[in-house]
């Protein structure tokens, strides 16, 4: 068998579900904290389990170029190389070089580019993509798509689109088919209704399995991406997972479960915990501001993160404004905690039949 899904139970276009892989079942809908490099950025592997999750993001395009595939399947994968004994999805790699890569050539074989690093060259296809995601390990691997930029002219965005659905062929045929391990297509279609449709029935011709809603997130706003989430939706196989890329701020989140997405990614949390900036339930902190520095109470009160059961706002801010890293590594651990506590009532609001009701939070 490759990947397992359950939905145990729906309310609305919501589903509650269990995603099963080689290393662990996952609670859907989920959030993936980002592990670009093999690392979530200020935690420890145990302090990201600790947060809640037990599915995060690695990227092709990073690994390949720092430390190599090839080098960490001779150390023994992803998994043990980073010391994460629970589930990975890799990213295929594509994004990327759309937004870092110089110099890039794009053919129908693949994409020719330039390092961000140290300028060497290399070539990525649809094959190297999908053995680059093998020898990491990867539970969940993503075929290797065109991410177009946004705004596009709709004629480059339909024929990025049809490249990447040939791409999409390519990436289906290289996976090897292991019990516990999956491969996911993307929709692509920029902010054409129509594009998505087409793209979302070719790739459930060719047969994944779980499917993601790519090419949003990157500035077309969120009445785009919800509209173009629900003008894919409805043509992906409801028996298997969705998965909304590069999504977002908590009422991204709330408003993609309620149409029916399963899980979600984004920089957002640990960026923000490196920034000073910390989510709770009333709300979004700047710890710079002066208004913290006397603050004896938490972050929020009812979270059980090590910043907000061990520290004040006022021990926090000084933290900040003195640039010591312990600020970065207590932030994340709680704006990660927040977003794993969000999913969690979110699950449970859908169990009660009770999603409509649930708060969008600030």
């Amino acid at each position: 068998m490759s990947i397992g899904f359950e939905i145990i139970t729906r309310d609305g276009a919501a589903r509650a579900g269990r995603l099963a892989t080689a290393h662990g079942t996952i609670a859907t809908p989920c959030f993936m904290p980002i592990g670009t490099a093999g690392t979530v950025k200020a935690m420890t592997p145990d302090g990201v389990a600790a947060s809640g999750a037990r599915l995060i993001l690695g990227n092709t395009y990073h690994l390949m170029l720092r430390p190599g595939a090839e080098r960490v399947a001779a150390l023994g994968g992803l998994h043990k190389f980073m010391n994460w004994p629970h589930a990975v999805l890799t990213d295929s790699g594509g994004f990327q070089v759309m937004s870092l890569a110089a110099l890039r050539t794009i053919s129908e074989d693949g994409v020719a580019f330039r390092s961000h690093i140290d300028g060497s060259r290399h070539v990525l296809t649809p094959e190297r993509s999908i053995e680059i995601q093998r020898l990491l390990g990867s539970d969940i691997t993503m075929s290797f798509d065109e991410c177009t930029p946004f705004p596009a002219e709709r004629s480059a965005v339909e024929a990025s689109m049809e490249l990447s659905m040939r791409w999409a062929e390519r990436s289906r045929r290289t996976f090897i088919e292991r019990d516990g391990h999956g491969i996911f297509g993307i929709v692509q279609g920029g902010a054409h209704a129509d594009l998505r449709e087409r793209s979302a029935r070719r790739l459930v011709k060719i047969g994944f399995d779980g499917y993601a809603i790519g090419g949003l997130a990157i500035g077309e706003g969120q009445a785009t991406t919800f509209a173009m989430t629900e003008a894919t939706v409805p043509f992906l196989p409801a028996d298997r997972p969705r998965y909304l890329m590069g999504v977002g701020k908590p009422g991204d989140l709330v408003g993609g479960v309620k149409r029916g997405v399963d899980m979600f990614d984004c920089v957002l949390p640990t960026r923000s915990g490196r920034t000073a900036q910390a989510f709770t339930r009333d709300g979004t902190l700047n710890l710079r501001n002066a208004r913290h520095a006397d603050d004896p109470a938490p972050l929020d009160p009812e979270c059980r993160c090590p910043a907000c059961t061990g520290f004040s706002r006022a021990y926090l801010h000084h933290l900040v404004k003195a640039g010591e890293i312990l600020a970065a590594m207590l932030l994340t651990a709680h704006n990660l905690t927040y977003y794993a506590d969000l999913m969690a009532a979110m699950r449970e609001a859908i169990m009660a039949g009770r999603l409509a009701e649930f708060e969008t939070p600030q």
